[in-house]
């Protein structure tokens, strides 16, 4: 066999082992290898995970997890993990799903109509990677709170319900700033401004609110409500707000989750400082996180003289508002006899 013969069969064999290994380079990066019926998944890699931890977190999503690792360390992902909130998409290979692990998808965390900072973290930390516990305790320290303003029975209205984009392995001090920079912002000149031409402040601004939130749930009826409260607060008179003593109750009785449709005589007694019927003035913080329709409604309340207001039973969800005691009296008989007839005890 000539000697050009034996170099060609040669070149021939490289050629043909080039392409096996080409062959098992585009299998092992460019086919699919994901293991997942969705469309796509997110895949949460928490803080301090090795990567070791991190391919078993990987393995139910990968179909051939040496395919994944042998793209994964020849990209160096090996040596450099880091924890988030990353998005895996059906029928994505190794190399992209390599990719995918150094982009941390931020989340839209969304929280409202909260009765109480043990809620609203409950909910919150349900969302993050962050507990419960080390959540609550970041916003309750005493610095952070005295430094914007806040005190234990304030600080839930520092949170403006909305929705906001943040990393899921956010810490808690980023997170419990970037909710104090949010409140800043809500705060601007123009609410600041009519907050002062009431001669409040926006904390009282947003505890007021969350009374006339729950009050109402109709927006249009809530500048109505909150111009009541706030002739209630010029005369010197009890803001009398069942939701106050609904809240009362809870609090006393340590149980937000019990569910009160009915304010009955011997709770207008309740030992409480959110006791509206008993103790004059404002509570001292929101008995709920008021959604901003209801902050706006107190920033631009309805100027009336309407000092009363009861649930109608003609119009379901809105009330009925008098500026006597007699007139009030009449609305007030009439719902009194329509609930005794639905049967509500409590």
């Amino acid at each position: 066999m000539s000697k050009k013969k034996k170099a060609g069969i040669v070149i021939g064999i490289l050629f043909i082992v080039a392409l096996v290994f080409g062959f098992i380079i585009y299998r092992n990066i460019f086919t699919a290898n994901t293991n997942f019926a969705e469309k796509e998944v997110y895949i949460k890699i928490p803080t301090g995970s090795n990567y070791n931890q991190i391919l078993g977190i990987l393995k139910p999503f990968v179909k051939d997890i040496e395919k994944f690792k042998s793209v994964a360390e020849k990209r160096s992902y090996s040596e450099n993990v880091f924890p988030g909130r990353f998005l895996f998409k059906k029928g994505m290979n190794s190399f992209e799903m390599v990719t995918a692990l150094r982009h941390n998808e931020p989340l839209n965390l969304a929280f409202n109509n909260q009765e109480s900072l043990e809620k609203l973290v409950s909910r919150l930390s349900s969302q993050m990677e962050i507990d419960s516990t080390t959540m609550i305790n970041s916003f309750r320290d005493s610095i952070f709170m005295k430094a914007n303003g806040f005190n234990e029975e304030t600080i839930l209205g520092m949170f403006i319900p909305n929705t906001y984009e943040v990393k899921w392995n956010i810490s808690p001090e980023k997170f419990r700033d970037k909710m104090a920079n949010e409140y800043k912002k809500f705060w601007n000149d123009e609410r600041k401004a009519k907050a002062k031409a009431l001669d409040m402040t926006p904390e009282q601004i947003i505890t007021l609110a969350a009374i006339v939130h729950k009050e109402t749930v109709k927006s249009d009826e809530r500048p109505r409500v909150a111009g009541v409260y706030l002739n209630r607060l010029k005369l010197d008179m009890p803001l009398q707000a069942d939701p106050t003593i609904i809240f009362a109750k809870k609090k006393n009785d340590n149980d937000f989750n019990q569910v009160i449709r009915r304010v009955l005589s011997g709770d207008l007694m309740i030992d409480s400082p959110y006791n509206t019927y008993v103790n004059t003035g404002l509570p001292p913080g929101p008995i709920a996180m008021p959604d901003i329709s209801a902050i706006d409604a107190v920033l631009n309340a309805e100027k009336h003289n309407y000092i009363y207001f009861c649930a109608s039973v003609e119009r379901f969800g809105y009330h009925e508002f008098a500026e006597t005691f007699e007139q009030h009296g009449v609305w007030a008989r009439k719902y009194r006899e329509w609930i005794a007839n639905q049967g509500v005890k409590r």
